[in-house]
């Protein structure tokens, strides 16, 4: 199991446009949660922040082993997802992966994720 926090910057100028990503997962959620399913992804949760004048994207997310790469999925979601991504996230900032110390995922709920 793969439990991870990265941090992305948006680029300048597209706050408009996160703020329609985001609207844009929010309103499909039933499509969205369809292809979290090939991803073998049991949560996925997207935070945002403001800090001196920049913009982040958070993504945490607890994803089962040998899942599909979202790139390499057809469905209309991850297609649009990605548009959307390569529209907003700077590429020239190194994302960050915050250090995982402690996953608390009861025994009950972690046997489920198969």
């Amino acid at each position: 199991m793969n439990v991870e926090l990265t941090r992305f910057r948006v680029k300048k100028g597209k706050t408009e446009k996160v703020d329609e990503w985001l609207k844009f997962l929010n309103e499909n959620m039933k499509d969205v949660l369809i292809t979290l399913e090939g991803e073998k992804m049991f949560v996925e949760t997207i935070f945002r922040e403001h800090l001196n004048g920049d913009e982040y994207l958070y993504w945490y997310l607890v994803q089962g082993e040998g899942g599909q790469e979202v790139e390499q999925s057809n469905h209309w979601i991850d297609k649009k997802h990605l548009e959307y991504w390569d529209e907003c996230i700077d590429e020239t900032f190194r994302p960050v992966d915050l250090q995982t110390e402690v996953v608390m995922i009861p025994e009950k709920v972690r046997n489920n994720m198969i």
